[in-house]
């Protein structure tokens, strides 16, 4: 207990642009060799991998293995129905690989004045450049399947099929969190879980709990 109360108090806690805190969970053991990272929301108008989060933190860490958990980094907007931030920034168009300029506050893909001109997009990666974890799982909405490139393609299709869930390689679009870290940590992976639109139904809510689980046991593949 006395390594994880370390732990945590090393890890940055940030701050949306209305000041709500984001505050990572962490579960299991900080010595394993495997560190996954799940944000459950990015975009406000795709709350549904939140509920994900939650029933993951309930469920805890496998032994031997450490999971990091966001439930909501836009919390200003997560489940409001808004998919940028209180800037009207979309937080990932904002990160600095492969950044442009795209659209004007509050359009729908507004990429900010600049790279990392949003609080939001600034924790992400303090918390990633801390953590640096083997894995880290982002959930959104509404396409239906789990994207992945590059480097991070072997184990997003080892999700997909633990979860039982189609996959497709896709480019990552300009200024994405995925990008980033990809490019930061060669060496790791960094994906994209597209859910469908709407709630998570209660019986896939296990399905998606337990393949985080089983790939934070596994790690990335050989």
């Amino acid at each position: 207990m006395r390594v994880l109360a370390l732990l945590l108090a090393s890890l940055p806690i940030g701050h949306s642009v209305d000041g709500r805190a984001i505050r990572p969970v962490v579960l299991g053991d900080p010595a394993a060799a495997h560190r996954v990272l799940v944000v459950g929301c990015i975009h406000g108008n795709e709350p549904a991998g939140m509920a994900i989060a939650r029933r993951l933190i309930q469920a805890g860490a496998p032994p031997h293995t450490e999971i990091v958990v966001v439930v909501a980094l836009n919390p200003d907007n997560c489940g409001r129905g808004v998919r940028q931030n209180a800037h009207g920034v979309d937080l990932n168009r904002n990160f600095p690989s492969n950044w442009a300029r795209i659209g004007h506050p509050g359009s729908l893909q507004y990429s900010g004045p600049h790279p990392l001109s949003e609080p939001e997009s600034r924790y992400a990666v303090a918390l990633i450049e801390a953590l640096r974890p083997t894995i880290t799982i982002w959930f959104h909405q509404h396409q239906g399947f789990v994207r992945a490139w590059g480097r991070s393609i072997p184990a997003a299709r080892r999700f997909a099929a633990l979860a039982d869930y189609p996959y497709t390689s896709l480019p990552w679009p300009y200024g994405t969190a995925s990008n980033w870290q990809n490019h930061r940590f060669p060496g790791t992976a960094s994906f994209v879980v597209e859910l469908p639109a709407g709630p998570v139904p209660a019986a896939r809510l296990g399905i998606w709990v337990r393949a985080v689980r089983e790939l934070a046991v596994e790690g990335l593949p050989g």
